[in-house]
């Protein structure tokens, strides 16, 4: 579960295809494209600061063993 094989990307591509059509599907994935970029900036913005807790947590709890 969870996982999308090749035949539900086919299908998502041609129901994508007849709802845009073929002129604004370049469009479409550049605009997608950059969505994704900008989430992942986001995400890994995110994750940093979390690492480094991490991180600083598991020094601290060597230290005090």
């Amino acid at each position: 579960m969870g996982s999308i094989g090749f035949s539900e990307l086919l299908l998502i591509f041609f129901v994508v295809l007849l709802l845009f059509g073929g002129k604004k599907l370049p469009e479409l994935a550049r605009s997608m494209g950059a969505a994704l970029r900008e989430f992942r900036r986001a995400a890994n913005e995110i994750e940093e600061p979390i690492k480094d807790t991490k991180e600083e947590v598991e020094k601290e709890i060597k230290g005090a063993e």
